[in-house]
């Protein structure tokens, strides 16, 4: 069921991402003269078809849904009716032709705003960017972070969740930034900038930067008092309940929820007598936590408790109009960026994310709530905007560069040289695609 919910969201997330991008190369064609023969959403097997006569677009959807088409008129691919002819794409003036190959990407960047405008729009409920003790040896740690520090912006842009907080130091951090400024304000209420000082050797692996940074969510000492319990877990196998207070383990007293989880983890696969108290009554249990050291059990938390930590955060439809598209033109320069990095080796191919870990994605945020997916689906709608505006042949910046060249040379650039330079962009994106089937296979087997 799990897989069937992930395939589930994938094709629904893909398919939306594929079907604007192909309407905005169908839009703007059809509002240039070119003649559309067919709008195809996915390829191999066709599921269904719709063509109103012979002399209309012909709308298909496809089996595979990893990618669409836009078949024009066009000489170059095929015999055109003399009727065509005027309608043909390769017949339309250079500002026509550049406009439709365009459309596609632009279409996704638009979405992606429209995306991120409606999450915005909605909100969100978040954490406070409340800082625990920095680890010991990191750069949270020299920059001199404290207990208790609450992160209240990141060069200059305000973050009032956890994750934004974290979402703008790690981006900072990942486009090479080496010293990032954070705004911080004590438990004793004093505002303060701390700086980060970032090693540029330490941004190839976004993991490994992470542990490095050293900075940590704020934990309050809990009761270990058990919430949830898993029905494949250890805790329900040794009869552990929801609300069960842990007294003792190991005959050492348990004290706080973080105490317990140490004791767990230090005794992977060994058996654990535990004495408890349910409804006021002791008993004694024996737990046996998995090779991983974990039992499938989760902390209780009071609501009031939760509640103190939280932040709502949203915007009003017209004040979120301009962060929508800051947030847009941000993760489009920060995927450019990255993209450059590893192509020069400052950043690791380990950044890229196949179709696996896309799909993975898709259903971890959807199962998180609406807000997360179309945030999901936002930053993909821009990965797929800016990859396709990239100047590799076989693309549709590709096409760009070479309409660029003929708008300076006078005249379009032969189909020789496109043909043998599209082969070289299909052996790049293979290669491409290869590297990230390849990440994602080992990720799973991480």
């Amino acid at each position: 069921m799990n897989i069937i919910h992930t395939v589930f969201y994938f094709i629904i997330s893909i398919g939306v991402l594929v079907a604007v991008h192909e309407f905005g190369h169908f839009w703007i064609a059809r509002r240039v003269g070119v003649k559309v023969l067919r709008f195809s959403i996915g390829f191999g097997q066709v599921l269904w078809r719709y063509q109103q006569n012979p002399n209309t677009t012909e709308y298909v959807l496809s089996l595979i849904p990893l990618g669409g088409y836009v078949k024009m008129v066009d000489e170059r691919e095929g015999e055109v009716q003399p009727d065509d002819l005027p309608m043909a794409f390769n017949r339309k003036p250079l500002l026509a032709r550049t406009a439709v190959v365009a459309a596609g990407p632009i279409f996704n960047l638009v979405l992606a705003v429209a995306l991120f405008w409606s999450v915005l729009v909605m909100g969100e409920m978040g954490i406070k960017p409340i800082l625990g003790a920095a680890t010991p040896n990191s750069v949270a740690l020299e920059a001199g972070f404290s207990e208790g520090d609450e992160i209240i912006a990141v060069n200059d842009e305000i973050t009032l969740t956890w994750t934004q907080a974290m979402s703008s130091i790690m981006s900072a951090a990942l486009e090479g930034e080496t010293n990032i400024a954070v705004k911080v304000k004590s438990s004793d209420m004093i505002e303060s900038i701390k700086v980060l000082h970032i090693d540029a050797s330490q941004t190839q692996n976004p993991d490994a930067l992470y542990a490095k940074l050293g900075l940590k969510l704020f934990s309050p000492a809990l009761q270990p008092i058990i919430g949830n319990v898993l029905d494949n877990g250890a805790a329900k196998a040794a009869g552990l309940q929801s609300n069960d207070l842990i007294l003792r383990a190991n005959d050492t007293p348990v004290t706080q929820w973080q105490q317990w989880v140490d004791i767990v983890k230090a005794n992977p696969n060994q058996a654990l007598p535990i004495l408890i108290e349910r409804d006021g009554v002791q008993s004694t249990l024996v737990l046996t936590p998995n090779s991983e050291g974990k039992i499938g059990a989760s902390v209780k938390v009071p609501e009031s408790l939760i509640k103190s930590f939280q932040v709502h955060y949203a915007l009003s439809p017209f004040d979120a109009i301009p962060v929508a598209f800051s947030t847009t033109y941000h993760y489009a320069t920060s995927t450019i960026k990255m993209m450059g990095h590893m192509f020069v080796g400052k950043a690791s191919f380990e950044n890229l994310s196949g179709p696996i870990s896309i799909a993975q994605y898709a259903g971890q945020s959807a199962d998180m709530g609406l807000v997360h997916f179309f945030k999901f689906m936002g930053l993909i709608s821009v990965s797929l905007g800016v990859l396709n505006l990239l100047p590799i042949p076989i693309l549709d910046g590709g096409h760009l560069f070479f309409f660029a060249i003929e708008g300076l040379k006078g005249s379009p650039v032969s189909e020789n040289v496109q043909l043998f330079f599209q082969k070289i962009g299909i052996v790049f994106l293979g290669l491409l695609m290869a590297t990230a089937m390849f990440m994602d296979v080992g990720r799973l087997f991480q």
